[in-house]
């Protein structure tokens, strides 16, 4: 039998509960799960987002996971990159991108060297973008309160 490689990518920054729980799932749906840290110049480049947590900080959290087995640090934003260095067979990633037309971009792809994608429900209570604004309200309000 075929070893099953799982691969889950993410900036895991601010991390949560949904984070937590795609890779649990996905170890569940392998023998080997490695963790992508997407790096926090191509967090810059392809978000407009600047990480809390520096990347060496973030790779170090996820790799203490007990279910994660490796990291892989994203470096560039071609995930067949990540799967030349990795040699992942199953990609796992959020429902939010299923149909959809990167999501099926995505798939194709894959599918060309033999990887499957495999989507896991969003954990839409609970997102990176919704603390980030939390985050953001909450130093706002500090500082109105602080000059007043």
């Amino acid at each position: 039998m075929t070893q099953r490689i799982g691969y889950a990518a993410g900036a895991f920054d601010v991390f949560h509960i949904g984070h937590l729980q795609i890779l649990r799932r996905a170890r569940e749906h392998c023998d080997i799960l490695i963790a992508g840290v997407v790096s926090d110049e191509m967090l810059l480049r392809t978000k407009g987002i600047s990480s809390f947590i520096p990347t060496d900080e973030r790779a170090e959290i996820v790799r203490h996971i007990d279910f994660v087995d490796d990291v892989h640090i994203e470096r560039v934003p071609d995930k067949l990159d990540a799967w030349r260095h990795v040699g992942f067979t199953h990609f796992f990633k959020g429902d939010d991108w299923r149909d959809t037309d990167r999501g099926r971009k995505l798939e194709r792809r894959f599918a060309r060297v033999g990887v499957e994608v495999v989507y896991f429900p969003y954990t839409a209570h609970t997102s990176s973008t919704q603390l980030r604004r939390a985050l953001a309200a909450a130093a706002d309000g500090g500082r109105v309160a602080a000059s007043a």
